[in-house]
């Protein structure tokens, strides 16, 4: 089982399964946290009822649905409106005044998941007056929960608590001014959609397709391992404009990363930083 200690074998039968992946899929997890891939394995190996890695990546190779199965475990998909509200009533509070004198902002959500942040924050710089001069790209390398936040909509159960964080993140109005409801399900009035570009892109893989004023990377990081973290804030870092923001979730830090003199910390607790060189 994934509980018990990690032998040598299971090392190396995980390695050569995560290489074969990106030899034949091209899709690279090798530098993923091992912990979290270990687990993600073990998952799809009792799914499909199978005793060894080995055995799983001989299914993988040779059956391409299962690929999408074990590809759809490594892929991190937890999201809501305005997740940890203390983050947007800080990026409100904190940098949105820093962006009224732009003329135009860019904004890369990177990790998007099924988009619901991605429309927080278009909600966000609406009440704010800087929507109409804002595009936010979205991306994910998951296919599947981009073509999910394209459908501009989520479930009603989760409505009373996305009002709350709505609340929390420093809401001037209503959530339901945005929101417009049709067979059990809340469609997002398409004018938030309008600004939104919502595109597939692999950190571990791709490269920068654009200078960008903010940034937003929230509990993305803390699955990769120190190589991939490196090359994503190297991203990062030459993706943003002079003086662009970068947000990253609550475990994530630039602390001891070789960009740590490159930004100032605007807030601690909610790790917002801004480019100084």
């Amino acid at each position: 089982m994934d509980s018990n200690p990690i032998n040598e074998l299971e090392k190396l039968e995980i390695e050569l399964l995560l290489e074969a992946l990106y030899r034949h899929y091209g899709a690279d997890f090798r530098n993923y946290a091992f912990p979290v891939i270990r687990r993600r394995i073990w998952h799809r190996l009792r799914s499909e009822r199978l005793n060894t890695v080995s055995g799983l990546q001989d299914r993988v190779l040779h059956d391409p649905a299962v690929f999408k199965r074990l590809s759809d475990d490594f892929s991190i998909n937890v999201t809501e409106m305005f997740r940890d509200p203390s983050f947007f009533k800080t990026f409100r509070d904190k940098v949105v005044p820093q962006l009224q004198s732009y003329p135009n902002i860019r904004i890369w959500h990177a990790g998007c998941s099924t988009g619901e942040e991605v429309y927080s924050m278009a909600i966000v710089l609406h009440e704010e007056g800087l929507l109409e001069r804002t595009r936010i790209y979205a991306t994910d390398m998951n296919e599947d929960v981009i073509e999910h936040a394209k459908l501009e909509s989520f479930n009603t159960e989760h409505m009373q608590r996305y009002d709350t964080n709505y609340m929390l993140a420093g809401g001037t109005k209503s959530m339901s001014d945005y929101l417009m409801v049709k067979n059990n399900q809340v469609k997002f009035q398409p004018f938030l959609a309008a600004r939104i570009t919502f595109a597939q892109h692999n950190l571990a893989l791709d490269e920068s397709f654009n200078e960008f004023h903010v940034i937003i990377c929230r509990n993305v990081l803390i699955y990769f391992n120190t190589e991939l973290q490196h090359r994503v804030h190297t991203l990062f870092y030459q993706s943003l404009s002079p003086s662009g923001f970068l947000g990253l979730g609550h475990k994530e830090s630039i602390t001891f990363t070789r960009f740590t003199d490159c930004y100032k910390e605007i807030e601690h607790n909610e790790k917002l930083y801004r480019k100084i060189k």
